[in-house]
């Protein structure tokens, strides 16, 4: 198992960065569509912070001096990456939430090449799901609540039950569905959350944030996506945080301790140490910061990427690289979706020929090792208020300091809010389970075409293993020892059957354990 890909959604060490620098040129972009949304009041700054984070003047969130109306951070004119395109089945409408937006995704094979749109997730007949539709013979979606059918454009094309020879009220404007900008970028869906005819274009003003080496083809890159039970900030904070790494994720991935500490004379076994970052250029955009052996880069609000500053070796040759890529997107108060990529330029054969299922495993069990911590972190930063990020907070080391830059950023440009498309209920909704918590069918199986396949493939193996035993069993009793002549024969035979079922057993309990729900107890590891 790739070490790189166990530890991916986390970061590793100072001396093992997985972070990179700068946001790289646009490739060309694909087609958009738009529509129609109620138009945002936020607007764009230009405001720059500098920051020097070191252990005895750390950063302190409550020096961000209160920014002007045209310093606010334009929650709506952004793009959102939706989901990787290879976990989306272009036979089947998916349903998303992003920013507190229901949107439904779907291909539109009626376009010349076929093409990705990205509506509202209602029909504008009685607001049923289009999300629960399906895509009709002629390439268009449909609503199944009373067959409505719509076009790439959002133009309502044929209502069964308007007359042939009536008026064509299915060209009625009310009769369309809200279209929103979209692009496949990076192999990655990405939204656009205005759908007003002047956003059209959005593309050619605004791009998504591109990382080349996710096109490149002499990189592999592995794509995964999961929900969470814990918001936005919550998400970026913990991905921002290097120094809970040994701790929270003890056992799951591969220690490395850094420089040796002057004056250190205690060491624990998870080989917590200090941390040395620096944070530059703390703007509205987000932020960099940089670190022994690489640099990391926040690209507001959803982006996070980095990776070593070298690309070439002391030979000239070029050096094993590694980039991680993960997008923290907002989806509801308490929810989040985290989007992660990894390209790497090394092993890439071996790479290709180990599924992604296997690797998701893995993933997630990393982030379920801090779900249930991040989910009442969050809980106690809302009793507290985050206002009062800073007062009920102690970070004094250079290790937090990225968590604290964003916290600046986040009160400085968004006053500790998050810019919802819609009408959020200011309340986290009720804690869950710990079984809910940590499930994983819905947070992520049923969104990855890779983990659902394999499901499918060992519930099926399952059942057979389950129906062989069974088979044996009968073939034994029928037989009357006609062909099972010897003890040693019948005894053979019993334990096949053994085996088969003990062998059915194992893998429902492995089923279960790696795509439904595994509980994780800190106290035993």
């Amino acid at each position: 198992m790739d070490a790189l890909s166990v530890g991916a959604l986390v970061l590793p060490r100072a001396t093992r960065p997985v972070v990179a620098a700068a946001v790289a040129p646009l490739s060309p972009p694909t087609r958009l569509r738009t529509a129609r949304l109620a138009p945002s009041s936020w607007r764009r700054g230009t405001g720059r912070v500098t920051v020097s984070a070191v252990s005895r003047d750390a950063p302190r969130a409550d020096e961000a001096p209160a920014p002007s109306v045209s310093e606010q951070f334009d929650w709506l004119d952004q793009w959102y990456p939706l989901a990787p395109v290879c976990d989306l089945d272009p036979g089947a409408p998916h349903g998303k939430t992003v920013l507190g937006l229901a949107v439904v995704a779907w291909y539109d094979r009626a376009f010349a090449g076929g093409e990705w749109r990205v509506f509202a997730d209602a029909c504008p007949h009685r607001l049923a799901p289009l999300s629960e539709g399906r895509i009709d013979g002629q390439g268009r979606l449909q609503c199944v609540y009373h067959g409505w059918c719509f076009g790439g454009a959002g133009d309502c094309k044929f209502i069964h039950q308007a007359p042939a020879l009536g008026p064509a009220v299915h060209n009625n404007p009310k009769a369309c569905v809200a279209s929103y900008p979209c692009v496949v970028q990076n192999k990655i869906l990405w939204l656009y959350p205005r759908a007003e005819p002047e956003y059209r274009d959005v593309l050619q003003r605004k791009r998504p944030p591109y990382m080349a080496e996710i096109d490149d083809p002499s990189y592999f890159t592995v794509f995964g996506m999961r929900d969470l039970f814990y918001g936005y900030d919550i998400l970026v904070e913990n991905i921002m945080d290097p120094a809970h790494v040994p701790y929270a994720h003890k056992g799951l991935l591969p220690a490395f301790r850094g420089k040796e500490d002057p004056g250190r004379f205690e060491h624990d076994q998870e080989g917590g140490d200090p941390i040395k970052m620096k944070i530059e250029l703390l703007d509205i955009n987000g932020y960099l910061s940089t670190m022994e052996g690489g640099n990391i880069q926040f690209k507001a609000p959803c982006t996070f990427h980095g990776s070593s500053t070298a690309k070439v070796a002391a030979d000239g040759k070029t050096a094993p690289w590694f980039m991680l890529v993960a997008f923290c997107i907002p989806v509801a108060p308490g929810r989040s979706r985290l989007i992660w990529a990894f390209p790497r330029n090394f092993g890439v054969w071996l790479y290709k020929m180990i599924p992604r299922w296997l690797s998701h495993m893995v993933t997630n069990r990393v982030l379920d090792s801090d779900v249930y911590l991040l989910h009442f972190e969050e809980r106690n930063y809302a009793g507290a208020g985050l206002d009062n990020w800073q007062k009920a907070c102690y970070v004094p080391t250079s290790s937090d300091s990225m968590i604290v830059a964003f916290r600046i950023w986040f009160k400085k440009y968004c006053r500790n809010q998050v810019g919802w498309a819609t009408p959020q209920i200011d309340q986290l909704p009720p804690t869950p389970t710990k079984d809910k918590l940590l499930e994983r069918y819905w947070s992520h199986v049923v969104q990855c075409t890779s983990c659902s396949a394999a499901l499918k493939a060992m519930r099926a193996l399952e059942v057979a293993l389950q129906v062989l035993s069974i088979t044996i069993v009968g073939f034994l009793a029928i037989s009357k020892g006609t062909f099972v002549t010897t003890f040693i024969q019948r005894i053979a035979v019993v334990s096949a059957a053994v085996m088969c079922f003990i062998a059915s057993r194992w893998l429902a309990n492995f089923i279960e354990k790696n795509f439904y729900f595994q509980d994780y107890v800190h106290a035993y590891k």
